[in-house]
């Protein structure tokens, strides 16, 4: 299996993990760390989708050389790969507010819970809110990007087995 393949893979399993707790856990225990988790889930689907399309682009020399940092990986794909592709501008914005979100809340001192939503503060004390409803609306994006990946990379399946 291809490095590409791999990484759509990967993405599928994370999408699908992130809309069962979306769906399914958390109308169930209905506990807004679990966001968290979720959001968690949803940045390994964006991020393994963006990576399966410049793995394909790389597999055909489309793009130069690139290293392996999120960084790297990210302007790769938001100047070359998703031009190519004419992707939404849309899902490069969400790839990189998820990770900053997840980011965010590495950094920050102060997390807390109020009305259904977890609030991430940073040193500043400048608030970050999460809620389920943003999870969806980011949870759609993901499965609309991810099929339109699909696609893009399946194209030339019959290549690699």
């Amino acid at each position: 299996m291809e490095k590409f393949q791999e990484a759509r893979e990967k993405a599928l399993k994370s999408l699908r993990t992130a809309d069962h707790m979306v769906s399914v856990t958390y109308g169930v225990v209905k506990d807004p760390k679990l966001l968290l988790a979720i959001v968690e889930n949803l940045n390994t689907a964006l991020q393994e989708t963006m990576n399966s399309i410049i793995y394909y682009d790389r597999l055909f020399k489309r793009i130069p050389p690139f290293q392996d940092s999120f960084e790297s990986r990210y302007n790769i794909f938001r100047l070359k790969s998703a031009r190519r592709y004419n992707l939404d501008s849309e899902y490069i914005a969400t790839i990189a507010e998820v990770k900053e979100m997840l980011d965010e809340h590495k950094k920050s001192p102060v997390e807390f819970i109020r009305n259904d939503k977890f609030v991430i503060c940073n040193d500043s004390y400048r608030m970050k809110t999460l809620s389920i409803v943003d999870i969806k609306k980011y949870i759609a994006r993901a499965k609309i990007f991810i099929q339109e990946a699909n696609i893009i990379t399946s194209k030339n399946e019959a290549l690699f087995g």
